[in-house]
């Protein structure tokens, strides 16, 4: 049996605080995308890791407008210009890990009065809680097949959107340099209270994150990352007005990601894990930095992706 609970009691009433906060609030609308990261299967007890993600996007699709009996309506693409993530990655055994975190977004302005204010953008501003459980079927130390499987949930802190779960499998193969991994994954979003009409659009989306990887040493790797979302699968759900206006939304993403790693040598905790064999652990820093392009007229031209990683 793990003791992390003992030993960071800290970390325990921050997960206690976000699953407390976990209930059902209110309307979204839009494709899911989430963060620009691949979930992996690195799990050991005692193990920690503090996780910056960060993104910006440009070049931002047009917003659709229509005549609704005399009032304009528009479409509910989901749009983000800027977004920074910090979360916590906890180890509990070898097989089970789980992270908290908390998301700030600058967000399209979601029901602009006028046609002016259809492209603009609130501040940004804390938007959401999240908390995720990883589960490592088989494990994968260096080369060979890796298999999990992650469970997340999200809650937006504004009042009238719905939460979402996520779920789905966590696959990797290691050879040589060279490293695969994909993370398919179910989006259903639920709870909440329903829009002006009734409705309450329970719908369920498909996204995924792939990563064809090359390590060219200790410190540098090069990645080619995909990330997507397709919106709606089959009749989930219950279409709103501007659903049916414009129709469902597709975002798909592609570039290139570099990543450097350094390795301090020695641990950065005062308490540092320890091998089999007794040998203290040492703490890893690992930045990345890319360029992914927007594959369609729906998804922003561009989006710069920063990643700072901490393992101690």
């Amino acid at each position: 049996m793990s003791l992390i609970p003992f030993r960071y009691p800290h970390l325990m009433k921050a997960v206690a605080l976000a699953a407390a906060t976990l209930a059902p609030s209110g309307v979204a609308a839009g494709p899911s995308i989430g963060q620009f990261e691949l979930k992996t299967l690195e799990s050991a007890p005692g193990f920690l890791e503090f996780q910056s993600q960060n993104a910006w996007s440009f070049g931002q699709p047009g917003r659709q407008n229509a005549d609704s009996g005399g009032e304009t309506i528009f479409d509910d693409n989901t749009v983000i210009r800027q977004r920074e993530a910090i979360e916590m990655e906890m180890g509990l055994t070898r097989y089970l890990k789980m992270r908290i975190g908390i998301e700030f977004e600058q967000e399209r302005v979601e029901d602009p009065e006028t046609l002016g204010e259809a492209n603009e953008f609130d501040a940004l501003k804390l938007d959401e809680i999240g908390a995720e459980v990883i589960g490592i079927i088989v494990p994968r130390d260096g080369d060979g097949f890796g298999l999990g499987a992650v469970v997340e949930v999200e809650r937006p802190l504004e009042a009238g959107e719905q939460m979402s779960v996520i779920l789905g499998p966590i696959i990797e193969f290691a050879t040589g340099p060279w490293l695969v991994a994909a993370v398919p994954m179910l989006v259903h979003d639920f709870g909440g209270e329903a829009d002006e009409d009734g409705i309450k659009d329970d719908k369920w989306d498909f996204a995924y994150a792939a990563q064809l990887a090359y390590q060219f040493s200790e410190t540098w790797t090069l990645a080619l990352e995909a990330y997507g979302t397709v919106e709606r699968l089959g009749s989930t759900g219950e279409r709103r007005e501007a659903a049916l206006a414009f129709g469902d939304h597709d975002q798909h993403r592609i570039g290139p990601i570099f990543y450097y790693t350094r390795d301090f040598g020695r641990s950065l905790r005062p308490d540092p894990r320890r091998d089999e064999d007794g040998s203290a652990e040492t703490s890893e820093l690992t930045v990345g930095l890319g360029f992914l392009a927007g594959l369609n007229e729906i998804t922003p031209d561009g989006t710069v992706k920063l990643s700072v990683e901490l393992d101690y």
